[in-house]
């Protein structure tokens, strides 16, 4: 079986939440690489800020459709912290601001997607 067959198996077999972690794991990847990169090197830090903002983007066009099964007020979380991540990706760029913050948000929403492990039984007295 050849590589990219795999990969399409193993994505059609994954759920959403695993997808989405996925994805935000490859972003923020991207990111801290960007972080770590020599600061002339402004195609590493605009591609990797340029797909952050892509990706916050598709959650935000998501969550706007009257269709979405999320919670509203997770819904305008996701939307507002789109926005947010829209303006300082720019101000990174623009300003120098610090893109360890959009690091952090992306950490956070990973945690967020984790599958969740339920806790082993409490031993019975006895």
């Amino acid at each position: 079986m050849s590589l990219n067959a795999y990969q399409n198996a193993a994505t059609r077999a994954e759920d959403p939440r695993s997808t989405e972690y996925r994805l935000f794991a490859q972003v923020t990847r991207s990111l801290i690489n960007a972080s770590q990169a020599d600061v002339l090197d402004m195609k590493t830090r605009s591609e990797a800020l340029d797909w952050n903002r892509r990706v916050w983007s598709a959650f935000a066009i998501d969550c706007a459709e009257s269709d979405n099964k999320l919670p509203e007020g997770l819904r305008a979380a996701i939307i507002s912290l789109s926005i947010f991540v829209s303006k300082h990706s720019s101000a990174v760029m623009r300003e120098g601001a610090d893109i360890d913050i959009l690091i952090e948000i992306n950490k956070t929403i990973m945690q967020g997607l984790q599958p969740q492990t339920q806790a082993a039984p409490e031993p019975v007295a006895g």
